[in-house]
């Protein structure tokens, strides 16, 4: 096993959010320059990044990355992951796991927007709360995640899995406006309170255990 530990480091802009999509178990493996963007500016990982590496393996599997320090800005991380785990000390900007394929991301505070947009496979724990769009596909898109899990602890925003059509998202918590909107395929089950759940469903299970608010018509409420 290897252990890749990156750590923030103090920025003169810290509202500024980094394209960080090379975060990734894979790259990783050897010696190799990564970069970034903060804002419009290219950047060297290690410039934004404090990077120790403990071990050496020759496959992503064996590869845990570690994220720590201020990552709520930080965007795209896990992005088409194929293998690995990530572990992400606190809350992480928009489309983690943007296209994920395989491996593990494990999220110990909030995730903002569109996370597991369109993911394939692996799976996404959020300790936390998870925002609009989880598990949904990006603006246009008609095809939401398509297939591995995604479990958040707390509550999620609107649109959760819109377009969803393959794969499992389980809620704990909330969710807001139109959780299920255009499902076509997978389950989703929410153990709180939604609003107006399933518009448009064709296919796939959408579980409400709370309470439903605003049901559309043609769906049935089984029990209280």
């Amino acid at each position: 096993m290897m252990r890749v530990t990156l750590t923030t480091k103090p920025r003169a802009k810290p509202f500024l959010p980094v394209e960080a999509e090379v975060i990734v178990p894979e790259n990783f493996i050897g010696s190799h320059d990564l970069f970034v963007y903060e804002g419009n500016k290219k950047r060297r990982l290690e410039d934004l990044f404090a990077i120790r590496k403990d071990g050496n393996v020759n496959s992503p599997e064996k590869v845990l990355v570690n994220l720590r320090g201020d990552t709520g800005r930080v965007k795209r991380v896990g992005e088409y992951m194929s293998s690995g785990k990530i572990i992400i000390e606190g809350d992480i900007g928009m489309h983690c796991g943007n296209f994920m394929r395989g491996g593990e991301i494990e999220i110990l505070g909030n995730a903002d927007g569109w996370l597991g947009r369109e993911m394939r496979g692996g799976s996404i724990l959020c300790r936390g709360n998870a925002g609009n769009y989880c598990a949904a596909g990006y603006r246009g898109e008609k095809r939401g995640m398509r297939g591995g899990s995604i479990e958040v602890l707390g509550n999620a925003g609107d649109y959760l899995a819109e377009n969803l059509t393959g794969g499992e998202v389980y809620v704990h918590g909330n969710t807001g406006m139109f959780p299920g909107v255009e499902m076509r395929g997978g389950t989703l089950t929410i153990d709180g309170d939604a609003w107006m759940p399933g518009a448009n469903m064709t296919n796939g299970t959408c579980i409400v255990r709370g309470r439903t608010h605003d049901m559309l018509p043609t769906f049935e409420r089984i029990r209280e």
